[in-house]
């Protein structure tokens, strides 16, 4: 920011001679006597002058220190426009009133969900006392940045190049090496029918939903995190691993099987292709064989109601959606099906122009209401509390398997060191809202929740375990384990205490007296 145009000359004259009043005064009387009479300055003057030169300088500096100071913070605040904030900010979780917004701000959330690839976050994964050792992790990831699933009606798709190249940013070292090992990938490798989707992106034009280069980035990154500490410090898996040691399962969607890939190649660079095998989920809630349940249902059609009476009273949100369907020309309706937000959000992560036509642009004050709408309907969701009753038995059948295999694992016998679920955000969500993190962010392109289950050497028979979301342990703020640190100095909780949680207090937390999830998912007068 530049000094005023009126200062400027000032600013370059050189600083008046620090000279006291009566050596100024008798330094200019030879050219003082040269003058008419009538232009002579008095004794008081030309003691006064110097004076008010002193003042007069003093009063400039203060102007341009204040100058210096509107810039400098002229520049941190287009900075975290930019940027959506720090990199300590980007990865935290729950709302920190020192870094963070005092008030919402649907942009800066928007940029954050966006996470785009950057300086690496520290985390917290594998942090424990040096007398715990590692069993085992529990890794559940939502893909990484997608292309749009929906494209706003009568308006140019965005362009964006989903072909992967060394020369285009976000790059990662890692990039070029994973093209090269994923073009060899077997077909053996993977569960039917994971077996006939592409292994990573490759269209110049991007196809609906289809991972681009920055989600193949993230979850290199991802992985490449994960490989320092599992791998490297705890030595989770020797160098000569078998494949019974990992566990990797993805949904059927290319974005899901290419991100988990991505994620594999960054832990375990160069992997033996015969030690692979990705097997298919058909449920985006991973809930296997146990699917089927009325209450989680009957649950979600009222968590629908209660998001479709939120949208009616929001007069703003009406508006704006009447005055975007006037720009494109097509009926509100028409425009609401096709929600408009999720092609937004795309052009907002790639920094590409919102759509025109002929009758004006979408912009960002149409995007940052319907954002604004989006966080104050997650609010509402959590007090009332018809997304927990779904979350509860939506995400029970995969934690009742996490907590299986931790158990089998803490019992000495041979299972999976690693699992690596790779899934969608309609995954990870639920699972938040299961183990009670309810202020969490709803899960951006690229999170991770892991588990980790570590031994006590000094007590071999106890375990205990971390829960992390991107990176930060949240461990202690899980219904299961909120209270446990005021009771015990060790960072981590008791495996049992996870275990009697997914047993039993998940379905007291329901409000029935359900013994089992069959009697919950059944249980009549609901």
């Amino acid at each position: 920011m530049r000094a005023p145009a009126a200062l400027a000359p000032r600013a370059g004259r050189a600083a008046p001679s620090a000279q006291s009043p009566a050596q100024s005064g008798a330094g200019r009387r030879p050219q003082a006597d040269r003058l008419l009479p009538s232009l002579r300055c008095s004794h008081e003057e030309q003691v006064e002058r110097p004076r008010m030169l002193f003042r007069n300088r003093d009063r400039l500096l203060l102007l341009l220190a204040l100058a210096a100071l509107l810039a400098v913070l002229s520049l941190s605040l287009q900075f975290l426009t930019r940027n959506g904030g720090s990199s300590k900010s980007r990865k935290r979780i729950l709302p920190d009133p020192v870094t963070e917004p005092p008030v919402m701000d649907p942009v800066y959330e928007a940029l954050l969900y966006c996470n785009t690839p950057g300086v690496a976050e520290h985390s917290m994964e594998g942090h424990a006392p040096h007398h715990f050792k590692l069993v085992s992790v529990h890794v559940f990831i939502r893909h990484g940045d997608r292309y749009p699933l929906y494209i706003i009606p009568k308006t140019k798709r965005p362009e964006i190049d989903c072909t992967l190249a060394a020369n285009r940013k976000p790059y990662h070292p890692k990039l070029e090496a994973f093209i090269s090992h994923m073009s060899r990938g077997p077909a053996a490798a993977f569960e039917s029918p994971l077996q006939s989707l592409p292994l990573y992106p490759n269209h110049p034009l991007c196809e609906m939903g289809e991972l681009t280069q920055t989600g193949v980035v993230q979850h290199l990154q991802n992985g490449q995190q994960l490989r320092d500490i599992y791998l490297k410090k705890h030595k989770l898996l020797p160098g000569d691993w078998a494949p019974e040691q990992l566990y990797l399962e993805s949904t059927g969607k290319s974005r899901t099987l290419q991100s988990g890939l991505a994620l594999l190649y960054g832990f375990l660079p160069d992997f033996d292709w015969r030690k692979i095998y990705f097997r298919h989920q058909p449920s985006a809630l991973f809930c296997s064989g146990s699917c089927y349940c009325p209450a989680r249902n009957l649950y979600l059609e009222k968590e629908q109601r209660r998001q479709y009476l939120l949208r009616l009273r929001n007069g703003e949100l009406d508006q704006t959606y009447g005055d975007m369907a006037r720009i494109v020309d097509v009926p509100t309706k028409q425009l609401r099906a096709a929600n408009p937000i999720d092609s937004m959000l795309c052009h907002l992560c790639h920094n590409v122009s919102f759509p025109c036509t002929r009758n004006g642009c979408l912009g960002m004050e149409h995007f940052k209401v319907i954002k604004t709408h989006q966080l104050e309907d997650e609010r509402d969701r959590q007090e009332k509390k018809l997304y927990l009753g779904y979350s509860l038995l939506g995400a029970h059948p995969i934690l009742n398997q996490t907590v299986a295999r931790m158990q089998q694992a803490a019992e000495g016998r041979h299972v999976q060191a690693f699992a690596l679920y790779s899934a969608h955000d309609v995954t990870l969500s639920p699972l938040l809202s299961a183990l009670g993190l309810t202020e969490a962010r709803f899960p951006r392109f690229a999170a991770r929740l892991v588990f980790e289950l570590w031994r006590d050497l000094e007590k071999p028979s106890e375990h205990a375990v971390r829960v992390l979301y991107n990176g930060v342990d949240v461990t202690f703020h899980t219904s299961f384990c909120h209270d446990h640190h005021k009771r015990s100095l060790k960072p981590m909780c008791p495996l049992d205490n996870l275990v009697h949680f997914v047993k039993r207090d998940m379905f007291a937390a329901l409000g029935s007296n359900s013994a089992n999830y069959h009697e919950a998912c059944h249980r009549e007068g609901f």
